[in-house]
């Protein structure tokens, strides 16, 4: 059995993440009820809400490609495994970040890597949950920055601030 859910999800990853994606696998491998969360986007329950999540990330990201790095690791009805990948914001306005949305085709690049554990129910996909390089992510595509460094912190000899004693 966890031969067969790790073909199950090595098929997902390379049809539903990989380049070119194949929108049939999501009624093919996935329960009615499927629920998908990653951080950086809203959770999505059920078929159509999953394609259309996907339908709209490579609107926005048409080169939008995610690959298995390593071995996928089975338990009894769990899959975990590891991936990366990213594309280039070349598509539509894209509003399904949680940390903001960015203009059309704002050309930015974003490349990131995580790890997602999925559970199947009768040789189906029932949950994807995982956690992404969320912060990287944000930080190509211009949605947080770094903050300034204080230029008043950087003290010649690392003395302390008038005032302070040295201990």
């Amino acid at each position: 059995m966890s031969q067969d859910n790790k073909d199950i999800v090595a098929r997902w990853f390379k049809e539903f993440w990989g380049n070119p994606w194949n929108p049939r696998i999501v009624n093919e491998l996935a329960t009615a009820d499927i629920l998908m969360h990653y951080p950086m986007h809203e959770p999505r329950k059920g078929r159509a809400d999953v394609v259309d999540f996907m339908t709209e990330f490579r609107d926005a990201f048409p080169d939008l490609n995610f690959n298995g790095v390593g071995n996928l690791i089975a338990e009894g009805n769990y899959v975990v495994g590891r991936w990366q990948g990213g594309g280039t914001h070349t598509g539509p306005a894209f509003s399904d970040f949680r940390m903001g949305s960015i203009p059309a085709a704002s050309g930015r690049k974003m490349k990131f890597s995580g790890t997602s554990v999925l559970r199947l129910e009768q040789g189906r996909i029932a949950e994807e949950l995982g956690q992404e390089d969320a912060l990287s992510a944000m930080l190509q595509l211009g949605l947080i920055r770094t903050p300034e460094p204080d230029a008043s912190a950087a003290r010649p000899g690392g003395a302390l601030p008038p005032g302070w004693n040295n201990m």
